[in-house]
């Protein structure tokens, strides 16, 4: 049965999500933050970063969000990803890559400047530049859309609900933006969306 190391209020809930789309048994391992809001200890015992999600299935250990759900899909869910010969793969395996690679970057920067106080002050109108790049580009991108890839929900749609809920709670994600606020409407609508919330626990981006 596939393992879940999941930290509470992190990227691991989108795991918990996919998995139940997929409709694949799981079992859930919880750690919660320290005051300090990183994660305990513990976790460098599942892998020497200390960093959630990490997956365990068939003897073998996962980390990085990307690839588990890559994993994850072509293991279990197929359905959840298009088929290797046509063009919309690439545009899928894009959002896959582009979710942390791109978009997650200026929300952790923003996050940090704001830690900061005066001393952050210098670097944030290049974050908010960058910030506002992004999400103007993704609510262009589901113009005529529902989901990333057009008609069909895939697990690109899963893993860029995590830094689009980031977002919308610290970086200035609102009404102004209707296509992506309707996206996370429809996606906290979803039951497999809901039955992730209560294996998951408590989590703050999905009010």
């Amino acid at each position: 049965m596939v393992r879940v190391h999941h930290l509470n209020n992190s990227r691991s809930q989108r795991v918990l999500w996919l998995l139940e789309e997929i409709g694949t048994p799981y079992e859930v391992v919880r750690y919660q933050r320290r005051k300090n809001l990183l994660a305990p200890a513990q976790l460098r015992l599942v892998h020497p970063l200390g960093k959630s999600p990490v997956v365990e299935d068939d003897g073998k250990t996962f980390a990085e969000t990307g690839l588990i759900v890559e994993y994850l899909v072509d293991r279990y869910g197929p359905a959840l990803a298009p088929p290797r010969n046509v063009d919309l793969y690439w545009q899928y395996k894009y959002w896959l890559h582009y979710a942390e690679g791109s978009l997650m970057p200026p929300l952790l920067l923003k996050l940090i400047v704001d830690r900061l106080g005066l001393l952050g002050r210098p670097a944030r109108p290049f974050v908010k530049s960058q910030l506002k790049l992004h999400l103007d580009y993704l609510e262009n991108e589901l113009t005529g859309k529902l989901w990333f890839l057009g008609e069909q929900f895939s697990a690109a749609d899963v893993m860029l609900s995590f830094p689009l809920e980031a977002a919308r709670d610290r970086a200035g994600l609102d009404h102004t933006r209707p296509k992506l606020m309707d996206f996370l409407a429809r996606i906290h609508a979803r039951p497999a969306y809901r039955r992730a919330l209560d294996a998951g626990g408590a989590y703050r981006y999905a009010n």
